[in-house]
Formats: structure tokens, sequence, C-alpha cells
């Protein structure tokens, strides 16, 4: 199975973020393996979020709670990927010799993506359903898990669409909804069940909370506290979150 080819831009783009596996390879602990990757604890954890989300499959498993912050191990997937950023590495002062003028590099960096959508979800498009000027997207996540984009038909074609087309799902944490008991999902939109896995109160406005996926994919939505409390939404228990397939933005590699 060969790597995505987005994760592998992130390789490329974001060489701190991967090579946190190194270090938690190494320290066993999430905590002292953002340290040694000069990390904050929060970013080590986005970082694992990250990874995890755009690889097939996940790349570090955790266990919250532990000495020194929750043990943490690379998964087969994690080592093969570890081993590939480690040949990455070698080639690295290669790849600068290449490049004929300092603005060479700058220009490959404009051209990779970043977003500022904290949800990236690798998955490849499984059909496309035409409704007038807009597009529905079946997308396929990890473990057959599938989410619905809509998209107008032009972006479709500039995409270059089209069943096994590989893409990265990107959905802003404010997008997304948290439901409570008893209240009713809202019909045409997306909704996935999952595990809330933690709450990260702001000193000023809405909590960020991270929702495990059952495909071992994570999202990240905020809520107000008030919200949270009414509902009796707390950490270890199941939740459900929707979002309309019109929030669901579509990346492509270059």
């Amino acid at each position: 199975m060969s790597l995505p080819s987005l994760l592998s831009q992130h390789i490329v783009r974001r060489p701190q973020r991967i090579a946190l596996l190194q270090h938690i390879a190494e320290q066993g602990s999430i905590t002292r393996a953002a340290k040694s990757a000069g990390l904050s604890y929060k970013a080590a954890w986005d970082a694992i979020d990250e990874l995890n989300n755009l690889a097939q499959k996940p790349l570090v498993e955790r266990a919250v709670g532990g000495k020194g912050g929750g043990g943490a191990k690379l998964s087969s997937e994690g080592e093969r990927v570890l081993r590939l950023y480690q040949k990455l590495q070698a080639l690295q002062a290669q790849v600068l010799e290449a490049a004929e003028d300092a603005s060479d590099l700058d220009l490959l960096g404009r051209l990779m993506l970043r977003t500022s959508a904290r949800n990236q979800l690798h998955g490849k498009v499984v059909s496309i359903e035409h409704q007038g000027r807009n597009d529905l997207i079946r997308l396929e996540l990890a473990e057959g898990l599938c989410i619905d984009a809509q998209i107008t038909h032009d972006s479709t074609v500039h995409l270059e669409l089209q069943p096994g087309t590989e893409v990265v799902a990107l959905i802003k944490a404010g997008w997304l909804e948290l439901l409570g008991n008893g209240q009713a999902a809202t019909s045409g939109h997306n909704l996935l069940e999952g595990t809330l896995e933690a709450i990260l109160d702001a000193e000023d406005g809405p909590s960020e909370v991270r929702i495990a996926l059952p495909n071992g994919q994570t999202l990240c939505a905020l809520a107000e506290p008030l919200h949270l409390r009414t509902h009796k939404l707390t950490v270890d228990q199941p939740v459900q979150v929707q979002f309309s397939p019109s929030n669901v933005l579509i990346g492509t590699p270059l």
C-alpha cells in the first residue's frame, strides 16, 4: 500500500511534526516526546491527530492518563512512515544541492497546500451525484466510514474528481455541531458517532472538543461550555456530531 500523496507532501512540508514520530518511538510518552521535539503538549496532540487523519491507518497508538502524560507508541504503519522519513532526511542534502537558486525552494513552498481547517481527513471519492449546478460527492474515509461533500460541478471538473480519486476532506472546527441526548439530527447533514475524547476549556469563548471516530481518525469541534453542561456531554462518553455537506471542502494533490 503506497503512502497517500497528501501525507507524503506533509512529510516534506512539516518535518518537525513528522520527526515527532521518532521522539515517540524513543520516549514512549507524548509529554516527553513533545519536549524533545520542541513542541507544546497540545501541539503534539494536534500533530498526532493530523498525521493519523491523513494516513490510511493510525500512525500512533496512545493511552490517555498514563505516566508522563499518557503512554504512546508507533503502530506498524507509523514505523513504516518513520522509515520513509529517515530516507527523506538522507536525500534532503541532495535536494538542496540540486536547487539552482534559493528561490526554487521558495517556489516549491508556495505550491504546497496549507489550510486553517482543523479537520483534515484522508479519503477517496466513491460516487458523484449531479444536482443541478452542484455535485454531491460521497467520500470514503478510513475503515469504510463515509461522508458527503457538496461542491459546484465546476469544482468537480477543476479538481478532476472521479471515483477512486484520493482527496483530503477539510472541515473547520466551528462547522461541527455536537448533538446532546434527545437532539435530532438535521436532515441531509452528515452524522458521525464517536467518543468524546477530550475537552480543552478556553479562558474566553468556546471549548475545543476532540472526538475519536471508530476508524481511528479524530475530529476537532468547538462547543460552548453551557451546551456541554446542558446536554451532559463529558469525556469518555459516546457523542454524535453533525455537519452540512456544503461545509466539507475537498483538496487534492497538485
